[in-house]
């Protein structure tokens, strides 16, 4: 039998950088140990053959700690495949607020029909196809490529956040209960989209405070220039009413 303490643990993934840590069954992860791997979500993996993940008694799901479980607890839910994780795991957090970013952008949708800015709506529903693409960007980790929201490049939507007097004639401006449901409910969108960005931040930062996931951090952080572009649209009168 093996005492795995977290030293020998950093060890065992290379100090950190996303090896997975074989565990046999003889093996004994130190609470530091398994601390360790929780913060900087390092998997544990049993080789097959040996334990409970043998041929007589293959478990169904494996977590990030190196149980074998043959039962999916209700306070876990999967990460990717059979791969187990609780539910305040940062990357479920970010997946929870992608959830809420699309019930908030089509509940503005909704808005801007009855104020009669319909295309508005339109170009809202372009910005929920790209926001649902995040789950899978995140769970098959694929890469986000190339940003383009309502024919704007990421460079774009940065110049005309920063400067909508000169695209829009409309200077910045703070929200008031006297602005239009409509440039209530987008500035609600544009919050949203910010809390998300936390949280895939949260999400994707390694140890020494970078990330793993630069361009989900940069499409989020484009999506909510897009959101107050449209707010000084719709304070300047930009959209034809219909």
């Amino acid at each position: 039998m093996a005492l795995l303490t977290e030293e020998r643990v950093r060890q065992m993934s290379d100090n950190g950088t996303r090896g997975p840590v074989v565990v046999t069954r003889e093996d004994v992860l130190t609470p530091s140990a398994r601390s360790w791997l929780r913060e900087h979500r390092v998997e544990v993996v049993y080789p097959q053959g040996r334990g409970e993940e043998g041929p007589e008694g293959a478990g169904k799901y494996r977590t990030l700690f190196g149980a074998v479980l043959h039962e999916k607890p209700e306070h876990m839910t999967h990460l990717k495949g059979n791969l187990l994780v609780f539910k305040d795991h940062p990357r479920i957090a970010f997946r929870g607020m992608i959830d809420l970013l699309e019930g908030e952008i089509a509940l503005c949708q909704q808005v801007c029909v009855r104020e009669g800015v319909p295309a508005l709506a339109e170009e809202l529903e372009e910005v929920l196809d790209f926001v649902r693409r995040f789950i899978r960007f995140d769970v098959l980790e694929e890469p986000v490529g190339e940003v383009k929201l309502c024919g704007m490049t990421p460079e774009e939507l940065r110049e005309r956040s920063h400067y909508p007097e000169k695209y829009y004639g409309q200077s910045h401006f703070l929200i008031r209960y006297t602005d239009s449901p409509a440039i209530l409910a987008v500035n609600k969108v544009r919050t949203v989209v910010r809390q998300t960005e936390l949280a895939a931040y949260r999400a994707f930062r390694d140890e020494n405070g970078g990330v793993t996931r630069g361009d989900i951090i940069l499409g989020l952080n484009r999506l909510s220039s897009l959101m107050w572009i449209m707010m000084i649209r719709l304070k300047a009168g930009d959209y034809p009413k219909g």
